[in-house]
């Protein structure tokens, strides 16, 4: 299974570059996720429409708070994935993402929050950050990320949108 993963985009309002992620990049994924920092109602619209699965983040307003929960836990190729944002200083995020999710954590779990990617190990669970489609604070360029999940292995890459 192939997944396009969208994080932070932190958007008003649609812009060229969240079509082109849905469209282009996105084109042939059989499932899209957001890990939050949507913004507002009018770009969950659209990512709905787009049939993107998303969670709330913590700079979204209140129209978004209410439609989205703050986890998702999905059947994935026969794994479990977690979807969340995350919370607090981008040091030790992914600890207390784990925690959050307690002993019974998914297979993978997918977050946001810390605009760095990331895809690995921690403590044994599968872990992936796409980064920041939008606004990224700590790199250059704006980032999303394709998971491949089988029953046999599971594969993540970051894709760089702009320079």
């Amino acid at each position: 299974m192939r997944i396009g993963v969208i994080s932070d985009t932190h958007l008003r309002v649609p812009d060229d570059l969240l079509e082109h992620i849905l469209v282009d990049l996105f084109a042939g994924a059989d499932m899209i996720l957001h890990a939050g920092d949507i913004v507002t109602r009018r770009v969950l619209d659209r990512l709905e429409e787009a049939g993107v699965v998303a969670v709330c983040g913590n700079m979204d307003d209140y129209e978004v708070l209410g439609s989205i929960p703050q986890v998702r836990t999905l059947s994935v190729a026969g794994k479990r994935l977690g979807l969340i944002h995350g919370w607090g200083s981008k040091e030790g995020l992914p600890q207390r993402i784990l925690a959050r999710f307690g002993p019974d954590r998914p297979d993978i779990i997918v977050y946001g929050h810390s605009h760095v990617p990331f895809y690995g190990e921690v403590e044994g669970t599968f872990m992936f950050n796409p980064g920041a489609a939008s606004q990224n604070r700590y790199l250059a360029s704006a980032t999303v990320g394709i998971l491949e999940i089988s029953e046999e292995k599971i594969d993540g890459d970051i894709l760089t949108l702009q320079e």
